[in-house]
């Protein structure tokens, strides 16, 4: 898969820095065109003639070459399928972020076209030095992907040990991520334009004005899918519940809603036009009898709250689902898991259930990873093993692609 693609691998100052010869290695062994960029730090680590010779290409430094001709930082930019930092430091790390551009590899980054994937590397109490960590979110709020020491994974928050991944997990990675392209453009075929109904968030029951019931979901699991499936271009319909946590991808429709009540109303509403709906929500199942006008006052040793349920969204989406629809739940369980999940999706007439358990470490509310089981209504199950929420969307959109194409 790597064979013939345009890698552009820039190299900061790091002792880690020796680990890119290997790497250029690698990537020329599987046939990819290499060009690499350093930074002045970086010459003080490694010879450039290292890296001219493994990659059979000269090696820029600057914007000029001895007989004083242009490097153009555009120019490499667009020549590049992918451009490779690695290793980043927490110096260019800083610059990336704060868009400064004092040297070749700076401005190509701020040019480059290309997806970039970025490799940190230092001393542990750089990595965790909140500036760092900062400047970590910004980078991946930008579009970069960040390789940390677990290798596959993009780094969207999670926490690293800072020391730069081996060569042949950056290779393995880009590796992965072209064939991922691939699956995408075939991907994009299916699901463009398709009409994806997608619930995520938590819900507010009030209790007085002041109080109310919930749950801690923050909705970084049916965010993650509404992302992908919007990159796609699927024309996605997010009903989202109150969190403080937006879409990062453009084109989302987003309707918000407060209560089940309310969350009940507005995909009932959007799922007769639906072609998908992933109903990824925590949707609270009792709200109280009544909600108090007034603040209740703490005057008594105990308070008794009159709960009632809540209407079930899944269940009257499945009674109303016609045979050219896909309707997908999720089941967060703490005990009998794989049992609860398929009565779940029998009873409520489920295409496939998203099945994760709050006994595995990592998933769940609030994590920035997720652990699941994928079951369907053909009694295939097939489990997964922890990944990051972004890549558990598109677990969970292959097996809704599979169930569009047995349509």
């Amino acid at each position: 898969m790597l064979k013939g693609k345009k890698i552009l691998l820039g190299v900061c100052g790091s002792i880690a820095a020796y680990k890119s010869a290997y790497l250029v290695r690698a990537l020329v062994k599987e046939g990819a065109l290499v060009k690499v960029l350093m930074t002045d730090a970086a010459c003080s680590f490694v010879d450039p003639l290292t890296f001219s010779t493994l990659s059979k290409n000269p090696v820029l430094t600057s914007f000029t070459t001895d007989d004083q001709s242009w490097n153009s930082h555009v120019e490499l930019g667009m020549w590049a399928d992918v451009f490779v930092i690695a290793p980043a430091s927490a110096n260019t790390l800083a610059k990336l972020a704060s868009g400064m551009c004092d040297n070749l590899l700076n401005a190509t980054y701020l040019s480059a076209k290309c997806p970039v994937v970025l490799a940190p590397a230092m001393d542990l109490d750089m990595w965790k030095h909140p500036a760092t960590q900062y400047n970590l979110n910004a980078l991946r709020r930008f579009g970069n992907e960040i390789i940390s020491v677990n290798f596959g994974e993009l780094a969207s928050g999670l926490v690293g040990e800072g020391r730069m991944a081996e060569p042949e997990e950056i290779a393995d990675y880009l590796q992965k991520r072209f064939e991922l392209q691939k699956k995408r453009a075939d991907y994009y075929k299916k699901v463009a334009g398709k009409r994806i109904l997608i619930t995520a968030g938590p819900t507010i029951e009030s209790i007085d004005p002041v109080r109310y019931i919930s749950n801690h979901s923050t909705g970084k699991m049916g965010f993650a899918i509404a992302e992908e499936l919007a990159s796609l271009d699927a024309d996605v319909t997010l009903v989202k519940g109150p969190t403080s946590y937006n879409p990062q991808v453009k084109g989302i429709k987003i309707i918000p809603v407060t209560s089940a009540q309310e969350m009940y109303d507005a995909s009932v509403k959007a799922f007769p036009k639906a072609d998908v709906a992933i109903l990824a929500a925590a949707v609270a199942d009792y709200k109280p009898v009544v909600v108090a006008k007034e603040k209740l006052k703490k005057n008594r040793d105990s308070l008794q709250i009159n709960l009632v349920k809540n209407p079930d969204i899944l269940e009257s989406l499945g009674k109303t689902k016609t045979k050219k629809q896909i309707l997908v739940g999720f089941a967060l369980e703490t005990e009998d898991e794989l049992s609860n999940a398929k009565q779940k999706l029998q009873k409520k007439n489920l295409d496939m259930i998203v099945l994760n358990s709050l006994r595995d470490r990592g998933a769940g509310f609030g994590y920035d990873t997720n652990k699941i089981t994928i079951l369907n209504k053909k009694g295939n199950e097939k489990s997964y093993t922890l990944k990051s929420k972004p890549d558990v969307a598109r677990d969970i959109i292959d097996e809704v692609i599979n169930l569009m194409d047995a349509k």
